[in-house]
């Protein structure tokens, strides 16, 4: 396919082909109107030397067919898969947004809270795509879209995985040579762990700005990755806290069996981090001012006996000084650590009120510094914000006896779920469904059910039901028309049977006559059935064609040509 081959053409009587962009050694991307849903899509087409292929075309619907099951909403979505006989192509979700790598190159090296807002959208999904068995094996900041609610969505599953099947089939290497992982540059299959690599690689540039490996060749930046040695990321930018550095470094090791063994492994730990920076306390050190340099000037010859004299004086005063000086400091500090705890009541506090506080409020707070110890753990409480303490123990106003490691307090935070209704998608094509769903922040898994009365590609019903709660990021399950179920009937015997009775009897079954053929038979009569194309018996979907042979009699002096059942 030529690129703008299809512009400004009908494509299937539906797609209205606007404009080209994008294009790649497999497809080219067309940004087109939907015309029966009067929306903007981006359709990507398979070129003709690639469809003339018949391994790849049978492997881009297979993957086609795949992807189209993916429905997540950090993944660009595809509404429709169609091979025909103007094009093969992808019906997807048309972005309005920039690259992530657009947005590093306007930016620099992002702040770690921006590189763990994005590598967290981009694992949730990997894993989603890797539970459905699909391998990205291209990741990189170019393949994911920034939208302009800050939000991210990956994109090229399907034509990435096709084209680097073929290459690994070949035994080249794989994937884009900066963000290859080590085994897809030895030209070995990729899986899960591939993805995760390179996500790595594309974490490791937005933390510091680089890339972890240069050359002047693809090959010399291949031979990098399997070896694996980079300059850790907090020595070129040492603000980069320890554990998301370690997150990023276990995520790109070049030995495969030391990398996160998915991406929903890679987040659980992305999310620990997140809950961990959200508790800590932020401790700001100041610097000690600079110390003034004095300058002495030199004493006279004839002042400096008398100056000597006068310094022997003052050190001896000086030194007694110091020593009273220790002394009244010592029994300063007994009294205080030591001797007045013996001779007074331990000093009691009453617990206050933190529920419904933001925790980091509650543990910067400098009434408490000292006095309490507080220690965190977290719930999915979807009626509190992010950060709340929705309990703590002690109790509210208990009385406690302080020491000096401060009264330990246990707080139970808020991660801030949220919930979400379950719209109402009963009655709409399950592609628009998806797409509502997934506005709403719900993941979607679409199955099929026969109906009888819902028009084949319609919702039927979901479940959870509309109108129910739910928290968001969670599953939705579609249920639409597969079409009219298949019904069966059970074939009777038609063997001697008239040709007319036997043509009544195929059509009360609700089957349907194809054609007689008439043969010499000697142990049936004139116009009897001997043969039927179905046998009794055999349980066949209604409409079914049954063909039939009938008897001309005993054999006469010319032979009838043999009978095609299937013929006319």
């Amino acid at each position: 396919m030529e690129n703008g081959k299809l512009l400004n053409t009908l494509l299937d009587d539906r797609y209205q082909m606007l404009e080209v962009i994008g294009s790649g050694g497999m497809a080219v991307i067309y940004k087109a109107l939907d015309t029966r849903l009067n929306r903007y899509v981006a359709i990507k087409v398979l070129r003709d030397e690639i469809a003339a292929d018949p391994e790849l075309h049978a492997d881009f619907n297979n993957e086609s067919q795949a992807i189209a099951k993916l429905s997540h909403p950090n993944i660009v979505a595809v509404y429709d898969v169609s091979s025909s006989p103007t094009a093969d192509y992808i019906v997807m979700e048309l972005i309005e947004g920039i690259t992530l790598k657009q947005y590093m190159l306007r930016r620099g090296a992002l702040s770690w809270k921006e590189a763990l807002h994005f590598s967290s959208q981009i694992a949730r999904a990997l894993a989603h795509a890797h539970s459905k068995g699909i391998i990205h094996r291209d990741i990189k900041p170019q393949n994911v879209m920034i939208l302009k609610d800050a939000n991210i969505k990956v994109a090229d599953f399907g034509i990435a995985s096709l084209e680097n099947r073929k290459r690994e089939a070949e035994g080249q290497a794989v994937g884009t040579v900066h963000y290859i992982a080590p085994e897809q540059a030895k030209g070995y299959p990729a899986d899960a762990r591939s993805d995760v690599y390179s996500l790595g690689v594309v974490m490791y540039e937005m933390l510091t700005g680089v890339l972890p490996y240069e050359g002047q060749t693809p090959q010399e930046v291949a031979i990098k990755h399997i070896a694996g040695e980079y300059t850790p990321p907090r020595e070129i930018k040492p603000d980069i806290p320890e554990e998301l550095e370690r997150i990023t470094m276990k995520a790109m090791n070049a030995d495969i069996d030391k990398r996160y063994s998915c991406a929903g492994d890679l987040l659980k730990d992305l999310e620990a981090f997140r809950q961990k920076m959200l508790a800590q306390e932020t401790i700001s050190s100041q610097e000690e001012p600079p110390v003034k340099p004095v300058t002495v000037k030199e004493p006279s010859e004839e002042k400096y006996e008398r100056r000597r004299a006068r310094a022997r004086k003052v050190s001896m005063l000086s030194g007694v000084f110091g020593v009273l000086l220790v002394i009244v400091a010592l029994c300063v500090f007994l009294w205080n650590f030591w001797i007045a705890d013996l001779f007074r009541e331990p000093e009691r506090v009453e617990i206050p009120d933190f529920i419904g506080r933001q925790y980091e409020e509650v543990v910067n707070d400098s009434d408490y510094q000292g006095l309490f110890h507080f220690e965190v753990s977290y719930t999915i409480d979807p009626d509190s914000r992010e950060g709340e303490i929705v309990a703590q123990s002690p109790d509210v106003g208990k009385s406690m006896v302080a020491d000096t490691d401060g009264i330990s307090v246990k707080l139970t935070v808020s991660t801030g779920v949220m919930t979400q209704e379950i719209p109402d998608v009963t009655n709409m094509t399950y592609q628009d469904a998806n797409l509502a769903l997934q506005k709403v922040n719900f993941v979607v898994e679409l199955e099929k059910e026969a109906s009888n009365t819902v028009t084949e590609g319609y919702v039927i019903r979901t479940s959870p039901a509309a109108g129910e709660t739910l928290a968001a990021g969670s599953t939705v399950y579609v249920v639409y028309s597969s079409g009219p179920e298949v019904q069966y009937v059970t074939m009777k015997n038609l063997v001697g049977m008239t040709e007319s009775d036997a043509r009544h009897s195929i059509s009360t079954m609700g089957l349907s006559f194809g054609t007689t053929s008439y043969v010499y038979n000697e142990n049936y009569e004139e116009g009897q059935v001997v043969w039927q194309s179905v046998n009794a018996g055999e349980s066949v979907e209604t409409g079914t064609k049954v063909y039939l042979q009938v008897s001309k009699g005993p054999k006469g002096a010319e032979e009838s040509p043999s009978p095609n059942p299937a013929g006319d």
